[in-house]
């Protein structure tokens, strides 16, 4: 399990790269990074789900919200741990969350399951009575290529990475314009990049981070087409990526002794930091962007 991500604002609505905006343009492309900041709007009583937020950067993404203002449902599978390489739950953090402060609620969430996703939103609904934040950042890893990657695999891959992030945006969209509009997250990566044309070298990506990659593309295009279907509903639409890779127990899982686990983990701040500053802009203004973390902090 785990992502990770490089570059500016790109795609319909925005940017590419710095390295690759002279290779690549896209039709329509601007950017709106850098908006003043007294277009910015208070996160204080907005209500944000973090999928996928029992630890690594949806956790920290879910605190930097909450320190924000937003009242934040913690959700995710893990209630309990399970393996000492994958510490923390949505207890964990909702509870680290309102220590410091602010609101939280830990919320079963299984993407793989349309009743439980339901169930998230509807929680959500009778806990708070609106919903104007989704993130969507759960992930999961599956090494190899898609001929040594089992069969299951490579569905567990697309349910988790593609359709379960179709299905929570389902459960809550509703909700969104009924209350006036909202802004959706889709946590993507620098796999989403395409390699290019070969013949290729040894700095290629290979194996699995093509298949995820794959998969991130394919979650990016549907974002910005549901950036054009939404608008009218004052609903954004953006990706948001990390910049470099994070340490993350994710990340690190597959390398990490269960016997002896390394818990020197890294925190995403950046990607916390960046998702406030998007959810504080105005959604019918800032919608379809494809950004990394550093890059939207560094012209916010």
């Amino acid at each position: 399990m785990g992502a990770s991500g490089a570059g500016c604002a790109r795609g319909g609505i925005g940017l590419d790269s710095p390295a690759d905006a002279d290779i690549h343009p896209r039709r329509g492309e601007r950017s709106r990074l850098g908006a003043p900041e007294e277009d910015h709007m208070s996160l204080d009583g907005k209500v944000a789900i973090v999928a996928g937020a029992s630890r690594g950067i949806g956790a920290d993404i879910a605190r930097h919200l909450a320190a924000a203002g937003a009242k934040t449902a913690v959700a995710a599978r893990t209630e309990t741990v399970q393996d000492p390489r994958l510490p923390g739950t949505i207890h964990s953090v909702a509870e680290a969350i309102t220590s410091e402060g602010g609101a939280a609620l830990p919320v079963v969430l299984n993407l793989r399951d349309a009743e439980s996703i339901q169930a998230c939103a509807q929680t959500v609904m009778d806990e708070w009575g609106r919903i104007d934040i989704l993130v969507n950042n759960a992930a999961i890893f599956i090494p190899g290529t898609i001929e040594s990657a089992r069969e299951r695999h490579i569905h567990l891959s697309l349910e988790v990475n593609y359709i379960g992030y179709i299905m929570m945006m389902r459960a809550v969209i509703p909700h969104m314009r009924e209350g006036g509009g909202g802004h959706i997250i889709n946590i993507s990566s620098r796999g989403a990049i395409p390699p290019g044309p070969g013949p290729y070298g040894d700095d290629v990506r290979r194996g699995g981070d093509l298949l995820y990659g794959g998969i991130k593309a394919g979650l990016e295009h549907f974002s910005q087409s549901q950036a054009v279907e939404l608008q009218d509903d004052n609903i954004a639409v953006n990706v948001l990526s990390p910049e470099s890779g994070y340490r993350t127990p994710g990340l690190i899982f597959a390398g990490n002794d269960p016997e002896n686990p390394d818990l020197n983990f890294e925190a995403a701040d950046p990607m916390g930091e960046a998702t406030v500053w998007v959810c504080q802009q105005e959604p019918s203004g800032y919608t379809g962007n494809i950004l990394y973390d550093r890059s939207v902090l560094a012209q916010a």
